[in-house]
């Protein structure tokens, strides 16, 4: 494999990737995960937003061993079912440092959140706030508003939210029924590198917040949600400007008291992950040149359908040639990137797919047979 430390990886990581692969025998396809990069991550993450609390998005990577590193940095949770709160019983994480901001929940998975003693849950529409109210009464609830999502990678803004008369009639009803209207949450969407639009949803969420107040509704609580930007293939806007800009508009348009809640998922596991995969077989198809590795669509590379583009590295000196990189199922679908050039890799040559800690494993199935690659923490 080639020494070079690639872009937009740490000499940290890359170190850490080439001395694993060295000196262990585990058998590709697996992920590697910093976890020195996902401390750094902690460390950064609301450090510029006064009094934010973070809850780590557990969707991202669920795996064990990185949520016991995040509990061991005392930091908070955010899940949406059962199954993944199964995974913070099991170590033990306080109820108080879990909320769930999907505004869709199963019966059981209620139940249990309740049994557990989990208060914040997010709601968007009469039907949640009904099923709420018979499942977790009295608990604490924000509204998801619908914001602007243009320069997201991953939009979020057809499935979930409401607008602004709406959500402040659903937050009056949540108060008929029983509950606590604690405030509001929206999301810019996911990889997000328009910082404008933390900025914009903030002033609509302040729109919101005033026709409330003038409803008699004493909100508390503003959930930023996630959507930080992670390096893929090129550069991206910076933690430290985003929170700068999302700073200034709370400032500009909220009290200095008010909760604020951030929900990182791809921001903290993302480019602390790589990929070690296998090249099992090369292909010409008519102008195309085909390469097959031993990871896909299906078992960890879901993100490439959506658009999510990886940094690929072969160790290998030969012409570079342009690949379609595809999948080890007997599927056309598994197609996870076009057009990518490299070097001409030999079959069961190495290839390392950078940045790919986040919405990977998470998404992953046994589609075709094909195993779900295990996590390793370095």
């Amino acid at each position: 494999m080639m020494q070079k430390v690639p872009e937009f990886v740490s000499k940290g990581t890359w170190e850490k990737v080439l001395y694993y692969i060295a000196l262990n025998d585990t058998v590709p396809p697996y992920l590697l995960v910093d976890r020195e990069v996902i401390r750094e991550k902690i460390r950064l993450i609301g450090n510029g937003i006064s009094g934010a609390k973070v809850f780590y998005a557990v969707k991202a990577n669920p795996d064990i061993e990185i949520l016991r590193l995040l509990a061991d940095m005392q930091i908070g949770f955010e899940i949406a079912s059962e199954g993944e709160l199964a995974i913070l019983k099991s170590l033990n994480v306080p109820a108080e440092r879990i909320i769930t901001s999907n505004p869709l929940k199963t019966f059981r998975f209620l139940s249990e959140a309740r049994d557990y003693g989990i208060k914040y849950y997010a709601f968007d529409s009469v039907a949640e706030v009904d099923k709420l109210s018979r499942y977790v009464p009295n608990c604490s609830v924000y509204v998801r508003l619908t914001v602007n999502n243009e320069g997201s990678e991953w939009p979020l803004s057809k499935k979930f939210g409401v607008e602004i008369d709406e959500a402040a009639d659903l937050l009056m009803y949540a108060k008929q029924r029983g509950l606590d209207p604690a405030g509001i949450t929206f999301h810019v969407g996911s990889q997000c590198n328009n910082a404008y639009n933390w900025h914009g949803a903030i002033e609509k969420a302040r729109e919101l917040w005033d026709i409330c107040t003038d409803r008699g509704l004493n909100l508390r609580l503003l959930n930023l949600g996630g959507g930080y930007p992670i390096r893929y293939t090129k550069d991206v806007v910076d933690i430290k400007t985003i929170e700068r800009r999302i700073a200034k508009s709370l400032r500009q348009k909220f009290p200095e008291d008010i909760e604020i809640f951030l929900e990182p998922g791809r921001a903290v596991v993302g480019d602390a992950g790589v990929f070690v995969a296998t090249v099992i077989g090369k292909a010409k198809r008519g102008d195309e040149n085909w390469l097959y590795i031993d990871v896909g669509v299906f078992n960890g590379l879901m993100e490439s359908v959506g658009g999510i583009k990886y940094q690929y590295v072969v160790g290998s000196r030969a012409a570079h040639k342009r690949w379609t990189i595809a999948g080890p199922s007997c599927d056309s679908f598994d197609v996870i990137d076009r057009d990518v050039e490299l070097p001409e890799p030999e079959v069961g040559n190495r290839i390392l797919i950078l940045s790919s800690g986040a919405y990977t494993v998470s998404y992953a199935s046994e589609f075709n047979g094909f195993s779900i690659p295990k996590t390793i923490l370095i």
